[in-house]
């Protein structure tokens, strides 16, 4: 089996800027062959995220917040109507409140806390129900995590609770959508210089001790997970759901 996504439809959620982790697996998935769709969230970002992705030949640009189900409903209604059928999915939502960042985790506000697990997690699952239907053919969902779901990476916060039930869904649709040949899997990705990663207190510590630890001396390459990406939506990885998938030069293996 190869990783050749010729006369596949994916569609792609996250893209925010050209170091989005979303736009690098998008890179892959046209490579690859896969015709797109690919979604930004607001009309905020609607003139960078449709410059970038207007710069795929063959790739399509919608809005979408992931928070609003009626926007949902709305994306897959004419997803239906343009590709017919979906054969992957990429879910690289996440988001918290940038002060529930800055605090003890034990100062984590209601909201904060339910704003987190809204937009990072029960995103994929709204996802994941309105795609199932246009995989006829059964397809790949694949969800972007982090270390900090398994450990306490200190300031990650409530993001690092939200992973780990990010994690926990992955699990729970793998199992509900596999008798329809749906597979669902995360990729757990080193730190990268994103846009979200701002929030992150002492992030250039972060990309510094993981150089430092890990097995291969460096951090990843956003590449690498673009990669990934690709391989986990093609037939490739046929056999593989439910999984939490590392691209992080090893560093999830050390203890210290």
């Amino acid at each position: 089996m190869t990783s050749n996504l010729d006369g596949r439809n994916a569609v792609v959620f996250g893209v925010a800027n050209k170091r989005s982790i979303a736009w690098a697996i998008a890179q892959g998935l046209h490579k690859a062959g896969a015709k797109l769709a690919i979604t930004y969230q607001n009309e905020r970002l609607e003139q960078e995220a449709k410059d970038l992705i207007l710069s795929l030949p063959g790739a399509e640009a919608f809005m979408c917040d992931v928070s609003k189900d009626e926007e949902i409903d709305q994306l897959f209604g004419e997803l239906k109507r343009r590709y017919g059928k979906l054969h992957a999915l990429v879910h690289s939502v996440a988001f918290a409140p940038a002060e529930e960042l800055k605090v003890d985790f034990v100062n984590t506000t209601r909201e904060g806390f339910r704003i987190a697990h809204d937009i990072s997690v029960y995103s994929l699952v709204s996802l994941a129900r309105a795609a199932a239907p246009l995989m006829e053919d059964g397809g790949s969902i694949i969800t972007m995590t982090y270390y900090g779901a398994e450990r306490v990476v200190p300031r990650y916060n409530v993001m690092g609770v939200a992973k780990a039930a990010l994690e926990c869904t992955v699990r729970y649709l793998a199992y509900d959508l596999g008798k329809h040949n749906i597979r669902v899997n995360a990729i757990s990705a080193g730190p990268i210089k994103t846009l979200a990663a701002r929030g992150i207190s002492d992030f250039s510590e972060m990309l510094k001790a993981h150089a430092e630890r890990a097995p291969l001396k460096r951090n990843v390459d956003v590449n690498e997970i673009g990669a990934t990406g690709v391989f986990l939506a093609s037939d490739a990885s046929s056999g593989i759901t439910g999984e939490v998938i590392y691209v992080d030069c090893g560093y999830n293996i050390m203890g210290f």
